[in-house]
């Protein structure tokens, strides 16, 4: 079972069609509020299964992260995948660490999403803010340069390639030539996945 929420209704219905074409049950929602509340309707949605919710970032009204703040205050452990056409960095590392278990950016291959959706309810997640702790001892950061590691650290927390470069006193161009090396190294190719890795998600 799939709770979709997009306050896009063209994107929403054609992803739940294709979703149900390959076997997963969708009940699909234009708003947070409008999940919460059919949770609080249906009790029985709250109890343990393999449910996830595939939430937008950005939406009118409550936002994926009150949403994902929401169900944790009411004790709803199912776990959250969020999807955004923002490709925000800072927003990525923010929901992961308040306990997301992966962040997808638009436009998506839909098997992306499945295979996410796969993971979500089959493999046990990590808690909330469990990852961040061990990301100092990922051996696959250990094979980073001291400044590919500093150019990652800026990279996470949002800053531009030009700020970067402000920072560190490198021109932009060593920036995006330090970038490219440690993604390649770390073995992700978009920022969802290397903030993933930072985290130690992956």
């Amino acid at each position: 079972m799939v709770y979709l929420v997009d306050d896009n209704h063209p994107f929403r219905r054609s992803t739940a069609l294709v979703l149900e074409t390959s076997g997963i049950e969708v009940r699909d929602f234009d708003s947070p509020e409008a999940l919460l509340a059919e949770l609080e309707q249906d009790r029985t949605a709250s109890a343990p299964g393999k449910a996830c919710v595939v939430s937008d970032m950005r939406m009118p009204g409550m936002s994926g992260l009150d949403l994902l703040e929401e169900l944790q205050r009411r004790k709803h452990d199912t776990p959250v995948i969020f999807i955004t056409a923002h490709a925000d960095v800072a927003l990525a590392v923010e929901a992961m660490r308040r306990g997301a278990v992966n962040f997808i950016e638009k436009p998506f291959a839909i098997e992306v999403l499945i295979e996410a959706i796969r993971l979500a309810t089959v493999e046990e997640s990590p808690p909330a803010g469990a990852a961040a702790t061990d990301k100092q001892s990922n051996p696959r950061l250990a094979a980073l340069t001291r400044r590919e590691r500093q150019v990652l650290e800026l990279v996470v927390s949002g800053k531009f390639n030009k700020t970067i470069a402000d920072i560190l006193g490198i021109s932009t161009k060593t920036v995006e030539l330090h970038r490219a090396s440690l993604m390649a190294k770390l073995g992700v190719r978009t920022l969802p996945d290397l903030v993933k890795v930072y985290l130690g998600y992956q």
